[in-house]
């Protein structure tokens, strides 16, 4: 009988395991071999389609921007709602794969999804009539706020131990060690909190548009 062949080696079968071995195992854990290792193949099988560890962390980054939706852009709504739903959407991708965060937040670099992405908040704020210039700095101020969202845990940053937060020292933080266990909730509504303070801003700066430029 003969023996059952083994799935072929495939880019997207790369990728789809590279994210997973991230997602399980964390960013400073990964290597090649180790991916080999989970596909069942030998290490320089990886190199016929990425010569380097670094162009499968790329390929893993653009695989998560394509994550993104972006028909908000496309559908109709106003441009503040849409930034608004592409935040969330935005959020909840890198909050699904947040090993891969700080690759991502190196920039779109050459990654095509990534460049998609950018490209289409951009066309769509100068086409809602912002300024070309004014427009980039709302892309990158929704870069910042949603990848540092993403980065890490305000709530999960601290202890679930009351002694931790003597009163003494610390006067303010009597309730500090009951944020681990709501972090989900704690930095869900600290996100939106943030998220509707920095769309107001800008639509307070978009009224004024007529007589600022």
């Amino acid at each position: 009988m003969a023996r059952p062949r083994k799935p072929l080696l495939s880019t997207d079968r790369i990728v789809d395991a590279a994210r997973t071995l991230l997602d399980t195992e964390g960013l400073a854990a990964f290597s090649t071999r180790r991916l080999a290792a989970e596909l069942g193949v030998s290490g320089p099988s990886l190199y016929n389609h990425f010569p380097t560890k670094d162009q499968i962390l790329e390929a893993v980054a653009d695989s998560v921007s394509a994550q993104v939706d972006l028909s908000m852009f496309e559908d109709g709504r106003d441009w503040r709602t849409a930034l608004h739903d592409w935040a969330l959407s935005y959020r909840a991708a890198l909050r699904d794969h947040p090993n891969i965060v700080p690759v991502l937040a190196r920039g779109p670099g050459r990654r095509p999804a990534g460049l998609r992405l950018a490209d289409a908040a951009f066309g769509a704020m100068v086409e809602a009539g912002w300024p070309p210039s004014q427009a980039t700095s709302i892309g990158a101020l929704m870069r910042y706020f949603v990848m540092g969202s993403a980065l890490d845990s305000f709530a999960g940053g601290f202890v679930d131990d009351a002694g931790a937060y003597d009163p003494s020292d610390y006067p303010h933080l009597g309730q500090a060690h009951l944020l681990a266990e709501q972090q989900e909730k704690i930095d869900e509504r600290a996100f939106e909190m943030g998220l509707s303070a920095l769309l107001d801003g800008l639509a307070v700066r978009f009224k004024g548009l007529g007589r600022a430029e």
